[in-house]
């Protein structure tokens, strides 16, 4: 528990924001495997004829090419040039994104895997290599796919971008104490080397985080599950219930009069 805050902030801070970064790369590169390379910011969002009549043209279409024969595809949003890769490539892009998903995911820490900046490296050179591979000519400099492994990504005015915590803007909480700058987390947890603890990640504007919610949202599910399953179990018992009462003796009406007039127990059937 020696460690500083700065040192741990800095780690937390590269791991949370190292994997935003491969779940952006990951949405982004399925559309690239359905649409080819992105198309220069001045001709997104154009119509052919809007291109013609403005006499527009992709210095990049010819340079980024893929592997193999190119599929035509229109982008209906207009961001890509249509030039996708066949399938074969594509299978190799999809399979990428799934394996880079699982080395960043949470079920790693599940798992007892020490989840590092390693991971996250490894995530990222693994896309980085798949892109290589369908497109060996490398992307345009404007593709969102090549400013991220660059780290040239402009997100002003995303969604991303209010997910991102810069480490000077960050603040890590821990058992709704706010970890002060300049002290170590033994100050807070003290010596013992095996104490687990688990931190939140906040930027500074956004205050202390909100509590975790006492049971998971699959827990959360497994019980509606069960006490709908109960519920159905308890119905169907009631109407058990319902339907030999009215098959006993007692709630026949007519069983009283048979029993005075001796005709109880008759059996009719042939000799």
């Amino acid at each position: 528990m020696r460690l500083s805050f700065s040192s741990t902030l800095q780690q937390v801070s590269a791991i949370y924001n190292g994997r935003l970064k491969v779940d952006r790369i990951c949405s982004e590169i399925p559309e690239l495997a359905d649409h080819g390379v992105s198309l220069p910011p001045s001709m997104q969002g154009l119509t052919d004829d809007q291109i013609m009549e403005l006499k527009l043209k992709d210095e990049w279409e010819e340079r980024c090419i893929p592997s193999g024969v190119a599929e035509f595809k229109k982008d209906e949003l207009g961001r890509r040039n249509g030039h996708a890769p066949n399938e074969k490539m594509k299978e190799v892009l999809r399979k990428t994104v799934e394996e880079a998903k699982a080395l960043i995911s949470k079920k790693q820490v599940e798992a007892n895997v020490c989840f590092t900046t390693d991971l996250v490296k490894e995530a990222l050179d693994q896309l980085r290599g798949a892109v290589m591979i369908v497109y060996p000519m490398g992307l345009p400099p404007h593709d969102p796919i090549r400013m991220e492994f660059e780290n040239q990504e402009d997100l002003t005015g995303t969604q991303a971008s209010l997910l991102v915590s810069p480490e000077e803007e960050a603040q890590l909480w821990w058992a709704s104490k706010e970890l002060q700058r300049g002290k170590k987390l033994q100050d807070y947890v003290g010596k013992n080397e095996k104490t687990k603890i688990f931190v939140k990640i906040q930027k500074r504007c956004q205050g202390a985080p909100a509590s975790e919610p006492l049971v998971s949202e699959e827990e959360q599910k497994k019980m509606m599950l069960h006490y709908y399953k109960r519920q159905e179990e308890l119905k169907k018992l009631e109407e058990t219930d319902n339907d030999s009462y009215l098959q006993s003796d007692w709630s026949d009406r007519q069983a009283l009069k048979r029993q005075f007039q001796g005709l109880t127990n008759i059996k009719w059937g042939p000799r």
